[in-house]
């Protein structure tokens, strides 16, 4: 089975900017769906965004405008730039892969996680 590490985390202040890289053990996940979801506190998982085989991205409406997923080959993964980032943006965030479907974190397989802190 496919092992997702991602990395890029941390603190930064509202209206700061992060890249999150996401590196899988698989070098074929270029061809599936892949992206994004997060958990912040005591909320429910929601889902970032995705890019399908085909290449369409798809992004939760909080997010459009200010963040971007991206595969990149060279390292067998994926990237997710976030800009403008709030507070509300906290959350541990994860990355998936699924070889069949999407959004890929729903019956993909997921990562560890990486944290992103935004404060005021």
């Amino acid at each position: 089975q496919v092992q997702l590490v991602e990395s890029g985390g941390g603190s930064v202040e509202t209206g700061g900017s992060l890249r999150l890289s996401c590196i899988a053990s698989d070098d074929n996940i270029s061809r599936h769906c892949v992206g994004w979801f997060r958990q912040g506190p005591g909320k429910e998982r929601e889902g970032v965004g995705y890019i399908q085989a085909n290449g369409n991205a798809v992004y939760v409406e909080s997010v459009k405008g200010r963040f971007a997923i991206s595969r990149d080959n060279a390292i067998n993964g994926l990237h997710l730039q976030m800009n403008d980032l709030k507070p509300e943006d906290t959350a541990m965030y994860y990355c998936a892969v699924d070889y069949g479907r999407c959004p890929p974190w729903v019956m993909g397989t997921v990562g560890q996680g990486t944290q992103v802190t935004v404060s005021q």
